[in-house]
C-alpha cells in the first residue's frame, strides 16, 4: 500500500466519525470517499500554508500558533476579519473572525464531535479546549483492541507503531550468510571481471580483412 492510500485510508473513519456525529447514519462509498478528498486536500493546503508561514516568519518549518492562525484565515476559515489596512486605520486588531471560530468550535452543533473526540469533560472534570487531557485517540484505542500481544510488537516498524530496530537480515541456506556479505562478493566480482577483461587492441578486425583483400584484387 503507498503512503497515499494509507493516509486516505486513516482519514475515513475521522470523517465517518463527523458524519455521525452530525446525524448521518448511512453514506454511499462515493459520497464518503469525495469527502475524504475534499477533506485531505484542505488539510494539506492547510499545512502547506502553515509551514509557507513559519518559514516567511521565523526561518523555521516549526509552526507557532501565529503560523496558523494565518494559514487558517488565509484558507477562509476565520471569517469575517479585517484587512491589515482597515485594522491600522481603526488602530485595533479584529478578533471577530477568531471568535466565531472558537464558538462555532465549542458550540452545540459540534458538541457530539468533541465527545468523540475526547474534548468533553466527563462528570466532576473540566477540560478545555486550550489545555485538553491527553486522552486516547480512537486509532491507538483500535489498535489496542486488534492487538493481543500489544501495540509496540505487532506494529513495529510501520507507520502505525514505533521504528525497528536495524537488525541483519540473515539469509539461510545460501554461500553467504547475510545480505551484506552478498552486496562484498557482488562488489568483488564487479572488480575481478572488469580487471580481467582485455582492452580492444590494435589490430584490424575480419571485416576491414576482407574489405582490403577484396580492393586489392
Amino acid at each position: 500500500m503507498s503512503s497515499n492510500a494509507l493516509h486516505i485510508a486513516l482519514l475515513r473513519p475521522p470523517v465517518l466519525h463527523i458524519l455521525r456525529a452530525a446525524g448521518f447514519h448511512a453514506t454511499r462509498p462515493a459520497v464518503l470517499d469525495t469527502l475524504v478528498d475534499i477533506a485531505a486536500r484542505y488539510l494539506t493546503l492547510l499545512a502547506t500554508k502553515t509551514a509557507s508561514h513559519a518559514l516567511k516568519n521565523h526561518n523555521d518549518l516549526t509552526p507557532t500558533i501565529t503560523d496558523v492562525r494565518m494559514a487558517l484565515h488565509e484558507v477562509g476559515a476565520l471569517w469575517p476579519e479585517a484587512n491589515m489596512t482597515e485594522e491600522q486605520v481603526q488602530q485595533e486588531e479584529d478578533m471577530r473572525g477568531v471568535d466565531s471560530f472558537i464558538d462555532w468550535l465549542k458550540g452545540e452543533g459540534n458538541r457530539e464531535i468533541r465527545r468523540i473526540a475526547g474534548l468533553n469533560a466527563e462528570p466532576g472534570e473540566v477540560v478545555g479546549i486550550e489545555a485538553p487531557v491527553e486522552r486516547e485517540d480512537f486509532l491507538t484505542a483500535l489498535k489496542k483492541k486488534h492487538s493481543k500481544t500489544g501495540e509496540e510488537s505487532r506494529y513495529q516498524g510501520t507507520v502505525l507503531g514505533i521504528p525497528a530496530e536495524d537488525k541483519p537480515v540473515v539469509i539461510e541456506g545460501g554461500p553467504v550468510a547475510s545480505i551484506q556479505a552478498w552486496g562484498e562478493r557482488m562488489q568483488n566480482y564487479e572488480r575481478m571481471s572488469n580487471a580481467s577483461t582485455p582492452f580492444p587492441s590494435s589490430a584490424s578486425s575480419p571485416l576491414s580483412e576482407i574489405s582490403t583483400g577484396h580492393t586489392n584484387r
